[in-house]
């Protein structure tokens, strides 16, 4: 469960916000990755590389995926949870002509090779390749997830496989992404709730649809302006009223997940907020004070063992070997 929604204001403006809501405890660590990393998707026998075009900056979940992430051209990408995703079966002869991408590569693969939502959109749409999936390690929860890109021009696109078919829905318009149901649903249901006046009433449980309305009314009614301080302060006040209370559990909602932490990309100003639920602040890196060329390093900010930091952190990573992506 998680919410992700983008803001728009004037003079390219363009802020993404999302929460990461979660069943169990997901470790975070914030990562530098620079240009010209090799890139090595493994599904035994086959393997699918590739060098990073872009660097980043990224949030990895347990250190073997990631799941948020900038790039320095502005393109950022989101996973969120979609239990109704199917992804192909790999196991297939006319899959298996296809190169595999592990699940927990698809956001980084993005935010490595394009700089755009239509340069991402036009090279996905030719299906090159399929994201194959697995179980978390040491768990039996299956990981089925869809991703969201958002950019410095205001564009957005949201993929997903359903029924093992990849559908992309491509549209500026395209500002709020949660989970089940399926895209188009969730489109439909918003559609209801326009004709209903949010000023006198909005769904407010929990449940996915719900906060896809609600965050689709607040993001258009707070300010809309150019002030870097207060469109920031605005993306972040509806990201945190569309999350879930820390450690709430109802006995009839089996998959309400707590909200972890929260990130905020300002594409203008190529800068990376995050906000972890149990932090006491909120810390930023500014991506025009990393190193992001070739043979630069790779660099870590640790946050899973409560590490408390303030304001701007971009002196506060260390350059550490990057962790190992899952491979199946």
């Amino acid at each position: 469960m998680c919410t992700r929604v983008v803001y728009k204001g004037p003079n390219n403006t363009i802020i993404t916000a999302r929460s990461m809501d979660f069943k169990i405890e997901i470790p975070a660590n914030i990562w530098v990755f620079p240009q010209g990393l090799l890139r090595e998707s493994k599904i035994k026998p086959q393997v699918m590389s590739w060098t990073s075009k872009y660097g980043s900056v990224v949030t990895s979940s347990w250190d073997i995926a990631v799941s948020d992430g900038m790039n320095e051209k502005g393109l950022v990408a989101n996973l969120l949870w979609l239990t109704s995703t199917q992804f192909p079966p790999y196991n297939t002869d006319n899959n298996r002509k296809k190169q595999g991408l592990v699940v927990s590569f698809w956001a980084q693969y993005i935010l490595d090779n394009f700089e755009s939502v239509n340069e991402t959109v036009e090279a996905l749409k030719k299906e090159e390749f399929i994201i194959v999936s697995d179980n978390l390690p040491g768990t039996d929860r299956f990981v089925n997830v869809h991703l969201s890109i958002s950019d410095a021009s205001g564009d957005n696109a949201i993929f997903e496989y359903i029924d093992g078919k990849l559908i992309i829905h491509h549209d500026p318009s395209y500002t709020v992404m949660t989970n089940d149901p399926i895209y188009e649903q969730q489109l439909a249901i918003n559609q209801y709730w326009t004709d209903i006046p949010g000023n006198i009433f909005l769904p407010g449980t929990n449940r996915a649809p719900d906060r896809f309305v609600r965050a689709s009314y607040y993001i258009k009614a707070i300010p809309q302006t150019e002030d870097r301080r207060i469109a920031i302060a605005s993306a972040f006040s509806v990201i945190r009223q569309c999350s879930v209370p820390y450690g709430i559990s109802l006995d009839d909602s089996p998959h309400l997940s707590t909200t972890r932490w929260r990130t905020v990309a300002d594409h203008k100003n190529l800068t990376y907020y995050f906000e972890d639920a149990l932090s006491p602040n909120t810390i930023w890196v500014d991506l025009n004070k990393m190193n992001f060329a070739k043979n630069a390093s790779v660099k870590k900010l640790s946050l899973d063992k409560e590490q408390i930091y303030a304001g701007e952190t971009s002196k506060d990573f260390i350059d550490t070997p990057s962790f190992k992506f899952l491979t199946l």
